[in-house]
C-alpha cells in the first residue's frame, strides 16, 4: 500500500509539473485564432497588432523615395534598395553612415524605425514619420527633439543607450519579450514569442488553455479557470445602472480585484521593472514600481506633465473609485472606444443631465461640449501625439490662479487668462466646484519647502477619501518632514491595503 501511495504521489507530482510546464508555454496567435475568430478580427490592424513589424513594403509608411530631412545642419537621406529601406544619417562618431531599417515601430500618429547595431542592440531613430493626413500637417519626416541640437556624443542621440530599444521600449511592443542582457560584455540576445502585442501578451501563455479545450466536455467542466494563467473575467455579468437622481451609474457589484487594470498598467504606466520576468496573474507591484505623482512627471494637482501614460492618472479618478475598468470604455481587442464622441461617457452618465448646455455651457456640437475636452484635457507628446489625461477631473482654473497648474478652459481659450476662466466657472455654478482631487496645495507646499508642508502632507496621508496614489505620493514627500506630529502617518501607511502606500 505504501509503495502504491508513493507511486501515486510521484505520478501526481509529475503530472503537476507537466501541467505547469504546459501552462508556461506560448502557442502563438494562429492557434488562438482557430477558436477565437471574432476577437482576432477585432485585434487585426489594431495598434497592438502593428506595434512592431519587420520593415517591408507593406509595413513602412515613411517616404523612402530618396527624400531628405535636415535637422541642425545634419542632412539625412531616405531611400530604397528593392524591398530594403535605408537611411544615411549621423552615426555614433558624428559622421554620415548608411543604415538599413530592420523594423517599424508603431503606426499612428507616427511611425519610428529601428536599426540594428553590434551586440544585439536595436536603436530607435530620432527622425520619425508623421503618419497623419497631409491636411492635418502629416506625411512628413520630423525630429522627435525639434528644438534641440542632439550631438553624436549626447546621451539623447539615437545611437546611445537612452534610445535603445532592448532596454527602453521592447517589452511593451512585443509578446513574451526576453531582454537577455549580458552585463559582462554589455550585449543583448533579445527574443520574443511574437513580434507584436498579441493574444498571450495580455492573457498569458496559452498552452494550458489549449490543453483544456482539447479535453472531453466532462473534464473541461472540472476546470472553471479553463486552463488560463490569467482570468480577465472581472466584468462578467456586471451591469451599470444610472441613478435618476444623480445621473451617474452604479456598478451592480463592487470591483473584486485589480487584474484587468494591472494587466493594462504593465505597459500603460510609467514604471520601472524590479523582477527578471513578469508572471501573468501576479500583482503588478511584485514586478514593477509605478511612478507616483512626482514633480516633473505630474503637476501639483495630479494632471499629466511628462509622458506618464494612463495608469497614474486613472488611479486618481472617481471612475476608478467607482469600480470602472479599462474595458468599460475601450474594446479590449480593437482598443477602440466603445462608442463615438460623448457616447462612451453617456454609457454611465445620463444624457438628460450631462448632455446639455446647462452642464457644459457651450454650444452643442462645439469642442467645449465634448466631455473629454473638459474632463480629459490632452497634452501632446512626441511632437504629434496628443494624449488624454485619464484622471477625469473637474476643471479648476482657480488653482491655476493660485498655484499655476494648467486647466482645461485656457487649454482651448488660449487668448484668455486663468482669472477669466475662474470667474466663468464661478458665474456658471455660483461657487467653485472642488472635485475629487484635493492635494494640490499639499504638494505645492512640499515642492516649495513651505513651513507647513509636513503637516499638510501628513493630513493628505490621513485623509482616506483621497486617492491612494496621492496619499502614497504624500508619504514619499513626507520623508523630508518627519517629526512627532507626522510619524503616525508613516505607521498608518505601513498597514494600508494599497501596495503603493506600503512601498
Amino acid at each position: 500500500m505504501r509503495a502504491a501511495i508513493q507511486w501515486v504521489c510521484a505520478l501526481s507530482l509529475l503530472l503537476a509539473e507537466g501541467v505547469s510546464a504546459a501552462n508556461g508555454a506560448y502557442v502563438g496567435r494562429a492557434v488562438c485564432a482557430g477558436c477565437h475568430e471574432v476577437q482576432t478580427a477585432l485585434w487585426s490592424g489594431s495598434h497592438h497588432d502593428l506595434a512592431m513589424q519587420v520593415a517591408a513594403p507593406d509595413t513602412v509608411l515613411g517616404d523612402f523615395n530618396n527624400s531628405r530631412f535636415e535637422h541642425y545642419g545634419i542632412v539625412s537621406t531616405f531611400n530604397r534598395k528593392g524591398d530594403e529601406f535605408w537611411v544615411k544619417t549621423e552615426g555614433p562618431d558624428g559622421k554620415l553612415q548608411n543604415y538599413r531599417i530592420q523594423y517599424t515601430f508603431g503606426i499612428e500618429p507616427l511611425q519610428q524605425y529601428l536599426i540594428e547595431f553590434p551586440g544585439g542592440r536595436l536603436q530607435a531613430l530620432s527622425i520619425a514619420w508623421d503618419a497623419r493626413l497631409k491636411a492635418d500637417g502629416g506625411q512628413r519626416w520630423f525630429h522627435l527633439y525639434p528644438d534641440e541640437q542632439i550631438r553624436h556624443d549626447d546621451e539623447l542621440h539615437w545611437t546611445r543607450w537612452s534610445q535603445n530599444w532592448n532596454s527602453m521600449c521592447a517589452e511593451c511592443h512585443s509578446t513574451h519579450l526576453q531582454k537577455n542582457y549580458n552585463p559582462a560584455d554589455r550585449t543583448f540576445a533579445t527574443t520574443w514569442a511574437e513580434i507584436d502585442v498579441s493574444c498571450e501578451a495580455c492573457h498569458g501563455p496559452g498552452a494550458g488553455h489549449v490543453a483544456w479545450a482539447e479535453q472531453p466536455d466532462g473534464l473541461r467542466k472540472k476546470d472553471p479557470g479553463k486552463g488560463l494563467v490569467l482570468q480577465l473575467d472581472e466584468r462578467g455579468d456586471v451591469r451599470w445602472t444610472i441613478n435618476p437622481q444623480t445621473g451617474n451609474a452604479v456598478r451592480s457589484r463592487p470591483r473584486s480585484g485589480e487584474r484587468e487594470i494591472e494587466m493594462c498598467a504593465r505597459c500603460h504606466a510609467r514604471r520601472s521593472p524590479i523582477s527578471r520576468e513578469y508572471v501573468h496573474g501576479e500583482p503588478l507591484l511584485d514586478h514593477y514600481l509605478p511612478r507616483l505623482l512626482d514633480e516633473g512627471l505630474y503637476h501639483a494637482d495630479g494632471q499629466i506633465d511628462e509622458e506618464v501614460y494612463v495608469y497614474g492618472s486613472f488611479l486618481q479618478s472617481k471612475m476608478y473609485d467607482a469600480g470602472v475598468t479599462c474595458s468599460d470604455c475601450h474594446e479590449p481587442h480593437s482598443l477602440q472606444l466603445k462608442a463615438a464622441g460623448n457616447g462612451v461617457c453617456l454609457q454611465c452618465h445620463s444624457a438628460d443631465k450631462f448632455e446639455s448646455e446647462s452642464h457644459y455651457f457651450h454650444k452643442p456640437g462645439s469642442e467645449g461640449s465634448r466631455c473629454a475636452a473638459c474632463h480629459m484635457p490632452p497634452k501632446t507628446y512626441m511632437v504629434v501625439d496628443p494624449r488624454h489625461d485619464h484622471s477625469f477631473r473637474v476643471p479648476r482654473p482657480d488653482l491655476s490662479v493660485t498655484l499655476g497648474t494648467p486647466n482645461a478652459c485656457t487649454n482651448c481659450h488660449v487668448d484668455q487668462s486663468a482669472d477669466w476662466a475662474a470667474k466663468q466657472v464661478r458665474d456658471w455654478y455660483s461657487t467653485q466646484p472642488r472635485g475629487y482631487q484635493r492635494y494640490a496645495e499639499a504638494f505645492t507646499a512640499a515642492r516649495n519647502s513651505q513651513p507647513d508642508a509636513g503637516m499638510t502632507l501628513a493630513n493628505t496621508v490621513r485623509d482616506t477619501m483621497t486617492p491612494d496614489i496621492a496619499r502614497a505620493t504624500a508619504l514619499a514627500e513626507l520623508g523630508s518632514y518627519l517629526g512627532r506630529s507626522t510619524l503616525d502617518a508613516v505607521v498608518q501607511g505601513l498597514a494600508e491595503d494599497d501596495p503603493h502606500m506600503r512601498v
